[in-house]
């Protein structure tokens, strides 16, 4: 793809007619997408991210001793690695792709369209190598039970919503950030807070003030992670309440089941939009 390529495009894409408020919203948010994949489908990282979850995948379906504890394995390794890889490569991808998002900016595009279509073209390769890198070895290996499929289906959920949602805060740092180097080191001090730090935290607290009811105050602390929070509501769906920790012990203890695993997924959707509109609002008024 060249800038060229792209310019051509997306000028023929926004005036159809005579300008740019003549177009739908989705064909040019889908057009700047397209181009967007192709672009990050060519990043030899994205392949490595793919083929890392492929090895392990078959790797655990070989030796783990069954589908069960191999979806566990693989979901204590997702909730660490795509936060991380997703933050870190989002972010320095932005900063290099600032003089294509000028040049997209020069043409008739509005900021709003131009800024969904570049994070579907970056989230959605991310969240297709992961689950390639997934399912394939599940696929050769015949997976017939029904029980094991919603397993999958909410380990690869919750690591879809994870990846849209570090996309989204990958966005708002490159764009408040100007300095690539500590915008890359903000964006790995967000993932340490979120996947490391956060659970050190909590602990301190419930040791600080044990003596007090801390439930609904543990309950709404898991609400302000989405690390934890995609934890408490993957391990909701797989019923493992000895892998859950305090804060998953909490949500299941106040809300239950079913219901909190709608809860988790709504307050999951709320931590998706949330960096997206931060992201959208810096950028429309970014002065590049």
């Amino acid at each position: 793809m060249s800038a060229g390529e792209m310019s051509v495009s997306v000028s023929a894409a926004s005036a159809p007619a005579s300008t740019a408020a003549h177009v739908r919203f989705s064909a040019v948010v889908l057009r700047v997408a397209r181009y967007q994949a192709r672009d990050v489908l060519r990043s030899r990282w994205l392949a490595v991210y793919g083929v890392f979850f492929l090895a392990v995948t078959e790797g655990l379906l070989r030796f783990a001793g069954g589908d069960a504890r191999a979806i566990l394995s693989i979901a204590s390794i997702v909730l660490y690695v795509v936060p991380l890889v997703t933050i870190a490569f989002a972010t320095v991808y932005l900063y290099s792709a600032r003089e294509f998002i000028e040049l997209l900016l020069a043409q008739p595009v509005d900021r709003r369209r131009l800024f969904f279509g570049l994070y579907l073209g970056l989230s959605v390769p991310l969240v297709s190598a992961l689950l390639i890198g997934v399912c394939a070895p599940f696929v050769v290996h015949g997976f017939d039970d029904p029980t094991q499929r919603a397993m999958l289906a909410a380990l690869l959920g919750a690591g879809a919503a994870l990846t849209m949602i570090f996309t989204g805060v990958a966005f708002c740092i490159a764009l408040w950030c100007e300095d690539r180097l500590k915008g890359l080191g903000f964006a790995i001090g967000v993932w340490m807070l979120c996947a490391i730090v956060y659970d050190g935290l909590v602990m301190a607290v419930v040791a600080a003030f044990a003596d007090y009811p801390l439930e609904r105050v543990m309950l709404a602390l898991t609400l302000t992670n989405p690390v934890d929070l995609a934890r408490v509501t993957l391990l909701l769906q797989l019923d493992v309440s000895a892998l859950m920790g305090y804060t998953g012990a909490v949500f299941q203890q106040f809300l239950g089941g079913a219901v909190g695993t709608l809860v988790a997924a709504g307050a999951l959707s709320l931590w998706i939009a949330a960096p997206v509109a931060l992201g959208l609002r810096a950028f429309r008024r970014k002065d590049f």
